[in-house]
Order: structure tokens, then C-alpha cells, then sequence
């Protein structure tokens, strides 16, 4: 077997003819940012989930944090901790939550059931 064979990055951008009358529905897609597309794939991936082929979807294209990674420390040593580590990586951050490190619980916790009482029903 000659290297040609099996070394198919010879040519940058064109996919052999041999190669693509052998493929069905070949799509090449990319990050529109033209950063990692890891992110792209994963997201991809919840939108073909949820996507039926007919109907519109309504998805946002990135969470609340997008491409950047979270960190959740619980004290505030842990807080100073991982801004002392970004700063001395030079990484960016942003404290979503202003220094409040405190863990409160919704009013609703433990009076709204998220099931429909299905035990109560006769």
C-alpha cells in the first residue's frame, strides 16, 4: 500500500471525487466565532435532539456561559483561591454572582411539587 492511499491531507479543502460519490449526505459545518467548535459539536448535538425536521426550533446557539468554562467555589478562601490562579494564568473571569457566596434556596422549595400529585390521584 502506497502512502497515498492512506494519507488523504494532500490536498487542503477538496474532498476526492472517489470519496464523495462513495458518501451520502456529506455537511461540513463550523463555529461562527471560527474558534474551537468542540462547544459547536456539543450544542449541535442538543439541537438535533430536540429537532423533529419540520417544526422551527427555538434553542439559543450558547448557554449562559458559552464557551468559557465555570468554576464554583463554596467559601470565600476558594473564591481568592481561583481569581489567584487566573491572574496568574492571565486568564479573563467574571464573577456572575458579585462575591455573594451564599447558597439561598428558592421560595419555592419544599411547597411546589414538580410532579402533578399522581399518588392522590384515584
Amino acid at each position: 500500500m502506497r502512502s497515498k492511499e492512506f494519507i488523504v491531507e494532500k490536498t487542503v479543502g477538496k474532498i476526492s471525487q472517489r470519496a464523495q460519490k462513495a458518501s451520502v449526505g456529506i455537511n461540513t459545518y463550523g463555529d461562527h466565532e471560527r474558534m474551537d467548535s468542540t462547544y459547536t459539536a456539543y450544542r449541535m448535538g442538543l439541537a438535533m435532539a430536540c429537532a423533529n425536521g419540520c417544526d422551527p426550533l427555538v434553542m439559543d446557539y450558547k448557554s449562559w456561559y458559552g464557551k468559557k468554562k465555570t468554576v464554583h467555589p463554596y467559601t470565600p478562601l476558594e473564591q481568592e483561591m481561583f481569581k489567584q490562579a487566573a491572574e496568574a494564568m492571565g486568564a479573563d473571569y467574571k464573577d456572575i454572582n458579585h462575591g455573594n457566596m451564599a447558597s439561598e434556596e428558592l421560595e419555592t422549595t419544599n411547597t411546589v411539587s414538580p410532579i402533578n400529585n399522581w399518588m392522590n390521584k384515584k
